[in-house]
């Protein structure tokens, strides 16, 4: 006989009751979702955390009481198992970043939609390496790299190559290492980017001023030959 899954308990966090009324109606016509308890200030919300252990906690960042960044910290510290996802009106890429860097699973604009929402719970339930942002591209860009330094400088070497255009043999040749050695450095690019193609990888870290931009004249070039994941 095929066990059934339990549901996915969330704490609904917000000083609006009318909007927690309205995402509570639209958590719940899915069956694997059911709000546990509401909260509508950061001193509610550790409280409620506490007494109905959530998997899942919806947080705004604009509640009365403690910023936001004290709540978050203070929640991951009284109930490390439950995963905090921001629902809120407020874009700012800085913190963003922040939020991720205190363990936040993600971060969502409330223009989002009901199944990037549902989809976003699910991913912080299901999937440890997964945090979910529905926000602007430029908070995207900044929000994905998390260090002031992500890449290595060598990891740079290689992206700027990468940006003029060069396969992984040409770069390899150039920096005097292996083709395999070079493809090791793209896949950990990919990975600190959360880039999914070259291209992808290039603009982010030019978008944060990791590497220098391609010459103009490079760019038809660079286009036709980034054929995306197959050339990692």
């Amino acid at each position: 006989m095929t066990r059934t899954l339990d549901p996915i308990r969330i704490l609904l966090a917000d000083d609006h009751a009318l909007f927690r009324d309205g995402i509570r109606q639209i958590l719940e016509t899915a069956p694997d979702l059911v709000v546990v308890g509401e909260a509508g200030s950061s001193d509610t919300v550790v409280v409620a955390a506490l007494r109905t252990r959530p998997d899942v906690i919806l947080l705004d960042v604009e509640m009365p009481g403690a910023d936001v960044t004290v709540t978050v910290a203070t929640l991951r510290r009284v109930v490390p198992e439950a995963h905090i996802l921001v629902l809120t009106m407020y874009d700012g890429p800085q913190l963003v970043r922040n939020l991720i860097g205190l363990g936040i699973r993600g971060y969502l604009l409330k223009s989002a939609t009901r199944h990037e929402l549902m989809s976003a719970i699910r991913g912080a339930c299901h999937d440890d390496t997964r945090v979910s942002l529905v926000v602007s591209p430029e908070s995207v860009t900044l929000a994905q790299v998390r260090g002031e330094q992500p890449l290595s400088r060598r990891e740079r070497d290689v992206l700027e190559l990468a940006a003029e255009a060069m396969t992984n043999i040409q770069i390899a040749s150039r920096l005097s290492l292996t083709e395999a050695t070079v493809k090791r450095h793209m896949h950990n690019i990919f990975g600190k980017l959360h880039a999914t193609s070259r291209i992808d990888a290039i603009n982010k870290a030019v978008a944060a001023r990791l590497i220098t931009p391609p010459r103009p004249d490079l760019d038809a070039k660079r286009l036709s030959s980034c054929p995306g994941r197959r050339t990692r």
